[in-house]
């Protein structure tokens, strides 16, 4: 008797505890219950996620980099000054005069000069070229801004096809629960009565207990899922959100959406910084040239000079000084460093240009692969569509048969069993195709389109 009263506890306690867990967001706490869609889930990800902000705050950087590369075009005017003790003076010795004679001291303890300087490119042909090569290094940082915000789009369609997979579960676990208990109810009810076994009602609850832990695991299995897709969103993890729609709202324009699937792998972010890289090489490889090439340049200085042998500044005599000038150089001799640097471009092309061959093959490979697995997961959902279909008639067949006194618990277990494993394989199927299409439009480079096109408003 003694054990019997603590199983009972022990089962009020899992009930109560079921209880509160399943009580809506708002029954728990004061917070509201954030609804949310595919769209607009992706719209507050590419909002709020701080990997979509670190990446257009290096297409940012990026920019004031290249502004910084064309200053080097403009003149650099600096004001430039300068102080110098003489620890010992010059001597000078003049021709003509006794060598064994004493020279002539020059110069004076205190030298003191200040102006403005300013120098600026006429012809320089490595300048040139590398303002072209920090065209290139923003246009990368752009692509793999672009890269960024696909493969953000890629994991929160992932991550919201999970909450809504995890969701259908628990309500195929649910149903499969209430069920459970219904049947628990009448087999009771007929035990009562006389119409029933005691055996019957030992399995019918058993039958309850064993659908318990299936719920409980899908609802935290839910749980879970919504924490994932709300630390994607860069949102509160104590904050409640709901994803809006089911996986059965996909299932009418699987095919249609199949069929129309376009394969070319022109928009592939991977390929594109590829060939932005390509152009940076090829650029650095003529500013490399370049460095065999005269440059000219022009230099201006306005200084005014002082020379003392005191520190009464007041006093000073102050001179000025000031020239213009240009400067020509032509390189000779570099000790094989720009041919070598050359080279060293030439071979990174090559290995580049490897690279890129054996990144298509890859990317091909991976296209064929998620079409061949969608095709697959198309051919799953037709067969277990038809099997919910069989399912639930022969559930409901066998349910009629036990009540009119032909059928047995063991049909009705086994028709319950079969309805919830038909139904779990058609959300599964659904969800192996929309995550292989998600997949698929990552590696094609799709990213403004998503599956939320195939919604169907019911």
């Amino acid at each position: 008797m003694k054990k019997v009263t603590q199983k009972r506890c022990v089962s009020v306690l899992a009930g109560v505890l079921g209880c509160i867990i399943s009580l809506p967001a708002g029954a728990q706490t004061s917070q509201e219950v954030l609804s949310l869609t595919l769209d607009q889930a992706l719209e507050v990800a590419l909002s709020e996620n701080p990997t979509i902000r670190i990446a257009d705050q290096e297409i940012t950087k990026q920019g004031y980099a290249k502004k910084g590369t064309y200053a080097a075009l403009f003149p650099q005017i600096d004001l430039v000054g300068s102080y110098q003790r003489t620890i010992e003076k010059q001597t000078m010795y003049m021709d003509g005069v006794d060598g064994m004679s004493g020279g002539l001291k020059v110069g004076r303890d205190n030298n003191w000069s200040g102006g403005v300087s300013a120098t600026m490119p006429l012809v320089s042909v490595p300048l040139w070229k590398s303002l072209k090569i920090s065209a290139y290094d923003v246009e990368l940082s752009v692509e793999k801004a672009r890269s960024s915000r696909i493969e953000l789009i890629d994991q929160v369609q992932r991550s919201f096809y999970s909450a809504l997979l995890a969701r259908d579960a628990y309500n195929v676990y649910k149903q499969a629960y209430d069920n459970a208990i219904y049947n628990h109810k009448e087999i009771k009810q007929k035990y009562e009565q006389g119409l029933a076994a005691e055996y019957d009602l030992i399995r019918a609850n058993v039958n309850v207990k064993n659908a318990e832990p299936n719920m409980y695991d899908a609802e935290n299995s839910l749980i879970l899922a919504r924490w994932q897709l709300k630390a994607l969103l860069g949102l509160d993890l104590e904050s409640e959100i709901e994803c809006i729609g089911t996986l059965s709202d996909y299932e009418e324009n699987l095919i249609p959406d199949f069929v129309s699937i376009n394969t070319d792998l022109m928009d592939n972010s991977q390929l594109k910084q590829l060939d932005i890289q390509h152009g940076q090489l090829l650029k650095t490889k003529q500013m490399q040239v370049a460095q065999y090439y005269p440059s000219l340049s022009m230099q201006f200085n306005y200084q005014w000079n002082s020379m003392n042998n005191d520190f009464r500044m007041g006093h000073y005599r102050w001179d000025p000084y000031s020239i213009l000038g240009v400067n020509l150089s032509i390189p000779i001799f570099s000790g094989g460093k720009r041919y070598s640097d050359v080279k060293q471009t030439q071979i990174s092309i090559k290995q580049l240009k490897d690279q890129r061959l054996d990144t298509e093959r890859n990317l091909r490979l991976a296209v064929k692969q998620y079409t061949d697995q969608m095709n697959t997961c198309i051919k799953q959902y037709s067969a277990a569509s038809a099997g919910v279909t069989e399912a639930e008639k022969s559930y409901v067949i066998t349910m009629k048969r036990y009540e009119t006194g032909e059928g047995t618990l063991l049909e009705i277990n086994d028709a319950q069993l079969s309805l919830t494993q038909s139904q779990l394989n058609l959300n599964q199927s659904i969800y192996n195709y929309l995550v292989a299409k998600s997949s698929l439009e990552k590696t094609l480079g799709s990213e403004a389109l998503h599956p939320s096109s195939m919604r169907v408003t019911k």
